[in-house]
């Protein structure tokens, strides 16, 4: 636990990508293999359950401190963070315990989830009385269920790659479906994970399927990068497959040894949320992998619906015939990663797709033939046309352009060592907006107000109100953030728990994909992905933009 916590530290401590790698490195390099199973799961993306309830984690915190409720509430909004406020007002520990990760995971915090008060009561303070700050830190984020650390996951691979000295693309492979809360981590996985390649056909088969439980197991995702510049700097456009950018859930469908998968980019088994997607891998042959997009689409619909459309098939506890009419899913594909129970990530693109076009002509008299589209080509005679289709983008429901080299194999993560993809997207929609709402943020930017909620000017009968219709928490430089905190601290009105409400002087411009209708929110829209442009210190809050002028956004892309 010690070594763990230190490597959380370090983590956080750090923004220089060097410096990270190399606290990963040495912590795997050190750590037994069953903490560096658990370790390598948390910092991949796993998520821990919250064991115990926030309510009795405060109380129960506050009592061991010896602190009334208003000096402890003082002392959260102070700093901003839970687990760092328990860690600072907790009185000195007085045993040290040497116990690793997995002892910690296994045999304490996993059992205290569904214990009662009076034993969480007991357990709590003797945990705490035996780590040091960081430690009790990393014990109570990992018991609240808030872990994050600021590592990227491809960053975990090279350090594992470095550690067991293979290629890190056959790490990214192994690693696929390591975050499955199904499949707990242990040594015996880890060992298979840093295991020396055993050639390149036997190391393939052996780690794509390490054993029977783990065959429904996808590839590594291969990630486009922002095409910033003009592109004719590509070359000839002939050499490139364009395809519309959708706004969906990136998914593979496996199917192999009669059974259907079906993954989000994310690597969460999302097979029981849509039905319709699992007929599609029903009709499938076996030993096929497709990769695409899940959308919300209406048979016979020319354009999908928007993303909104498919959150209640993730958010829903149950899909009820109401949920399943409302929110229709089709599966677009737009790669072939497998045939015949072998890998075509290695062959070019353009071969990849002609076979994904062969299948799809297959099955267009079964039963998915309204469940499996393929996403179409876009043609255009040089790039000034293809942009002027790009500016179709919101009319047709998409996002704007993807380019794929024709001769790209299927990399891993964002790379372009195995060819190049592109996403060429349109502008992001942008409207003028004034900050009414911060709270603090996490990690290292716990003790700053980093997280805004914006608001426009609803004029209806007369009068001008701000309206909230979007939070953000992005875009802005360390300099600007720390001017902005600055500004919340001298304006602040009231407080609100961990929010406060400032007065109304700051203008930002806030930028976003996409918005329609939601009965749900005050303002009567949602919008997807907000995000901060940048600072309109140039605008007085009367020169901000109208819920009016926000709504035109909706009734634009209805025409």
């Amino acid at each position: 636990m010690k070594r763990f916590a230190s490597l959380y530290a370090a983590l956080d401590a750090t923004t220089s990508t060097r410096d990270k790698l190399d606290a990963l490195i040495a912590y795997f390099s050190a750590a037994p293999p069953e903490d560096a199973a658990w370790a390598s799961y948390f910092l991949a993306g796993g998520k821990p359950r919250q064991s115990v309830p926030t309510r009795l984690l405060t109380e129960i915190a506050r009592t061991r401190a010896g602190l009334p409720e208003w000096l402890f509430e003082e002392s959260y909004q102070a700093v901003g963070d839970l687990a760092e406020t328990i860690a600072h007002v907790l009185p000195p520990a007085e045993r040290t315990s040497e116990l690793g990760l997995t002892q910690w995971i296994e045999e304490r915090i996993l059992t205290l989830r569904g214990a009662s008060p009076e034993t969480l009561g007991e357990r709590l303070p003797a945990y705490w009385d035996e780590l040091d700050w960081s430690g009790r830190f990393l014990l109570t984020k990992l018991i609240g269920g808030g872990f994050r650390v600021g590592v990227a996951r491809q960053l975990v691979v090279r350090a594992l790659a470095d550690v067991a000295g293979v290629d890190h693309k056959l790490i990214a492979q192994r690693m696929v479906g390591w975050t499955d809360s199904s499949q707990p981590p242990d040594a015996a996985r880890y060992l298979r994970l840093i295991a020396p390649e055993r050639g390149t056909h036997d190391d393939a088969e052996a780690t794509r399927v390490l054993h029977e439980s783990e065959r429904g197991l996808p590839y590594p995702f291969f990630l486009a990068h922002p095409l910033q510049a003009d592109p004719s700097t590509l070359g000839d456009p002939s050499s490139w497959f364009a395809e519309w950018k959708w706004d969906g859930i990136r998914a593979q469908v496996v199917k192999r040894d009669g059974r259907v998968w079906l993954w989000s980019r994310g690597e969460d088994l999302i097979t029981d949320r849509f039905p319709e997607v699992v007929a599609l891998g029903e009709a499938l042959p076996d030993g096929y992998v497709l990769d695409g997009e899940i959308l919300a689409w209406e048979p016979d619909a020319l354009a999908p619906l928007p993303f909104a459309r498919l959150q209640p098939r993730i958010t829903r506890k149950s899909l009820t015939k109401r949920v399943l009419a409302e929110s229709p899913a089709a599966f677009l594909a737009y790669d072939l990663l497998e045939a015949n129970g072998n890998d075509l990530r290695m062959q070019p693109l353009q071969q990849r797709r002609e076979q994904l076009d062969a299948l799809a002509a297959r099955l267009a008299n079964t039963l998915a033939k309204d469940l499996l589209r393929v996403s179409p080509l876009v043609v255009a005679s040089d790039w000034t046309a293809l942009a002027a289709l790009r500016d179709e983008s919101r009319e047709r429901g998409v996002e704007g352009l993807m380019l794929k080299d024709r001769a790209s194999m299927y990399g891993v993560g964002r790379t372009k060592a195995s060819g190049t993809w592109w996403k060429w997207k349109i502008d992001p929609y942008s409207i003028d907006a004034v900050l009414i709402y911060a709270q603090r943020g996490h990690g290292r930017r716990a003790s700053l107000y980093t997280d805004f909620t914006f608001a426009v000017w609803d004029e209806a009968d007369g009068v001008r109100t701000l309206v909230p219709f979007a939070k953000a928490y992005s875009g802005l430089t360390d300099e600007e953030m720390r001017e902005v905190d600055a500004i919340v601290r001298r304006t602040t009105v009231e407080k609100f728990g961990p929010v406060r409400s400032v007065t109304p002087t700051l203008v930002f411009e806030i930028g976003f994909e996409g918005i329609q209708a939601s009965p749900r929110h005050k303002s009567g829209v949602a919008v997807r992905f907000p995000r901060m442009l940048r600072w309109r210190t140039d605008k007085h809050i009367d020169d901000a933009d109208t819920l009016t002028m926000l709504k035109g956004f909706i009734d634009e892309r209805a025409r």
